[in-house]
């Protein structure tokens, strides 16, 4: 039997060019956080781009200790499944339009209301209020979520795959396709179209077959999506603006230390604006790519969309006034956002 305490020159060697090979491995945390990221947003979308980007860099920052993993294209879900996986905890980190936070906290709703914001800084610069720390903090309490970035997710303009839109009596009867979200549903009935909520993962086919008439999306997802295949109108109608918040499960954020929510909300700020300025650079062009591809461009009556709204969001209205008999009444569920929003303390800071 060898004597385990005697060792050779040879084993003194191997034992050294072992303990080298070990040190010149890339020096990993022993056990890393996994951060699912889910979205329904399409592989080639510049907000996935982004989420490639924060991933990459977070793992760089932290050593390997925070590995987020990111799945596109509503792999996970639709809008409302990776909402609910990440305030369940099943994912941890989702981004959506501001308004699908609106079923847990609804002054979130008033974020997407048509025709509220003047351009995308007036955007930035009320999500950087207080009002919305207070929505935050309403999200966390009631659903475990917590909101720790924001993009800029463009202008939502109409497409049409029949019919030509130049007025908002044009939409009357038309089945427009829109998000599970109640204040799109209430917009959809204000200008007198079938409002037909659908995931948008669905909605290609659902245009190509006719099912729907049209849509409503920022150029940059009229692009990404393809949808300007199966649709022949463009109308600028530039009704809401949105904003896209990124939200983190509760208790996958607690689990972080201090250090790693800092890389990760530096990368999310970082790359966030850069996706912002890529939407915008796309906006600026999209509309001519359409119609040199074949779409019609159509800038129709803007102010003729905004009346609804307009009739129910006056400044002060008496609460007992009806409308005159001889205007078309507004959609009663626009007019309940707009007392949500008359008497939201949001109201004085986004104007």
């Amino acid at each position: 039997m060898s004597n385990p305490t005697h060792w050779t020159r040879r084993n003194w060697l191997g034992a050294s060019l072992a303990s080298l090979a070990v040190g010149a491995l890339p020096q990993r945390a022993e056990a890393a956080t996994t951060l699912r990221w889910a979205t329904v947003l399409a592989v080639n979308h510049p907000s996935v781009q982004m989420m490639e980007r924060v991933a990459k860099q977070v793992r760089e920052e932290t050593g390997g200790a925070v590995d987020i993993q990111t799945f596109p294209a509503g792999q996970l879900g639709s809008s409302r499944d990776v909402i609910e996986s990440t305030s369940s905890g099943a994912i941890q980190i989702v981004d959506e339009g501001a308004a699908q936070f609106g079923q847990f906290v609804p002054q979130f709703s008033i974020l997407e209301g048509p025709y509220i914001w003047r351009d995308p800084q007036h955007v930035r610069r009320v999500l950087g209020s207080p009002i919305v720390d207070d929505m935050n903090a309403q999200l966390v309490a009631k659903r475990s979520m917590r909101v720790i970035g924001s993009t800029y997710y463009g202008k939502r303009h109409v497409t049409s795959g029949s019919k030509a839109i130049n007025t908002v009596d044009d939409m009357k009867g038309f089945k427009l396709r829109i998000p599970e979200v109640d204040t799109f549903r209430a917009m959809a009935e204000a200008w007198g179209a079938r409002p037909t909520p659908l995931n948008i993962g669905e909605l290609y086919l659902a245009l190509s077959q006719g099912a729907v008439d049209g849509q409503e999306n920022p150029l940059p997802t009229i692009q990404s999506n393809k949808f300007y295949e199966v649709q022949k109108y463009l109308m600028l109608t530039g009704h809401i603006i949105t904003p896209r918040l990124i939200a983190i499960n509760e208790a996958a954020w607690q689990a972080l230390s201090a250090k790693d929510r800092q890389i990760l909300k530096s990368a999310i700020d970082t790359h966030g604006q850069a996706q912002d300025a890529e939407i915008l650079s796309q906006e600026s062009k999209l509309a001519d790519t359409f119609k040199v591809g074949g779409m019609t461009v159509i800038q129709p009556d803007v102010e003729s969309f905004l009346t609804p709204r307009n009739r129910c969001c006056a400044r002060s209205p008496p609460a007992s006034t009806a409308p005159p008999r001889s205007s078309p009444a507004p959609s009663s569920s626009l007019c309940s956002f707009a007392s949500h929003w008359a008497s939201s303390p949001a109201r004085s800071v986004i104007r």
